[in-house]
């Protein structure tokens, strides 16, 4: 499930591919503050996507330009993007370990919140209505049945699926598809006292539970307009991004979120499995493996673009280097070279290969594209994993 998960939440990566053009601001990496303060005035749609982002996009389809069209037709050709396809809502979803003991919602949920956001790209895309329909008919569904998220994995499920429910409503509040403005209030409860309590707090688990319950947060408060959430969710998550990548500026040994609550050294190598730190990019879960890194280096890629859309440009900052050398480090195993003997002691678990490592395109399009940053192993790593 984690396989397909990942790559149907990033097919829209693909499309976004060059959105912004040719680089337009400074390749320094260091220039801006970091400050959690949510905008005065939210900008719609902006969950991950922007309008004339979502424009661009539609123009290149339109066109049938390359990799846009290729990766268009990749998320139709997707079952969760069928029209025959139903919803499936819960009311309470049960998520244990893996989505098992109990596993009660938690795939039917995510698939889904999926489901929905590339119904709602696909109605942008094309003006094609019956995807808005589709799009409107998942969210109504579990508007109007889910009351809440338990067992252990809750948190993880909430913020899995609370992520791709904000963008895909973004897109459809804010391109006149026909949602009403009761279904809209629906929506906007559920995710106000279903999905925000679960995730608002973050979580002492490793790294990229809080990470995605962040992204969501974010997410969620940008649909709800609600200034207060999305500062916390900054601040959160500005805290946790230092603490999940390492820099060599950080010194012998990597930061600590404070919600962890480690005093030492020892401790925060224990907590990563790893005991030298020779070289930037190595992240919390590097010594676990490439597939859970990776979940944590998305989401971070996630929260630095929308809060970009949203007027804090956090490709420019500390968070942006993180996210550079994240991807750089790791794209260079994946693409096959050597391990090493200081790192993981010299065996990492690379799972899939690159196809479990389809994260690179956001991070890679803000930082090369726009910012004009040289990432070899990173941009012939998402050349590859491209349709």
């Amino acid at each position: 499930m984690h396989f397909r998960f990942l790559l149907f939440s990033l097919v829209p990566s693909f499309l976004l591919l060059l959105a912004q053009g040719f680089p337009t601001e400074s390749p320094t990496a260091t220039s801006h503050p970091l400050y959690p303060r949510a905008p005065a005035t939210f900008t719609h749609p902006g969950v991950l996507v922007n309008k004339a982002q979502l424009d661009f996009i539609k123009a290149k389809v339109a066109a049938q330009a390359q990799p846009w069209y290729s990766a268009y037709n990749a998320m139709l050709a997707d079952s969760l993007a069928s029209s025959t396809r139903s919803p499936r809502p819960f009311e309470t979803v049960a998520c244990g370990s893996r989505s098992e003991n109990p596993g009660e919602g938690c795939h039917e949920e995510r698939e889904d919140a999926l489901a929905a956001y590339a119904n709602a790209l696909a109605w942008y895309i094309s003006g094609t209505k019956s995807y808005a329909t589709k799009a409107i008919s998942y969210m109504n569904a579990w508007a109007r049945k889910i009351k809440d998220h338990t067992a252990s994995n809750a948190p993880l499920q909430t913020g899995w699926s609370g992520s791709s429910w904000a963008r895909a409503a973004e897109i459809i509040r804010y391109s006149n598809a026909g949602w009403s403005s009761s279904d809209i209030t629906a929506f906007e409860n559920m995710l106000r006292n279903v999905y925000l309590p679960e995730i608002i707090g973050g979580s002492k688990s490793n790294g990229n539970w809080e990470l995605v319950m962040m992204e969501a947060a974010q997410g969620i408060a940008v649909f709800l307009n609600d200034a207060s959430s999305y500062d916390k969710a900054m601040n959160r998550f500005l805290d946790r991004a230092p603490a999940y990548v390492y820099l060599t500026s950080d010194g012998s040994c990597p930061k600590s979120a404070p919600i962890n609550g480690f005093t030492s050294c020892s401790q925060i190598q224990d907590y990563w499995n790893q005991y030298s730190f020779p070289e930037n990019g190595i992240a919390q879960e590097t010594c676990r493996d490439f597939v859970h890194t990776g979940y944590g280096i998305s989401s971070m890629s996630h929260v630095a673009e929308t809060s970009k859309i949203q007027g804090n440009d956090l490709w420019t900052t500390d968070v942006g280097t993180r996210i550079r050398y994240a991807l750089g480090f790791h794209s260079q195993f994946v693409l096959g070279a050597s391990v090493p003997s200081w790192l993981c002691n010299g065996n990492l678990n690379l799972s899939g290969g690159k196809s479990d490592f389809q994260i690179t395109e956001v991070g890679y399009n803000a930082l090369n594209n726009r910012l004009g940053i040289s990432m070899t192993n990173t941009g012939t790593l998402t050349q590859q994993n491209r349709p």
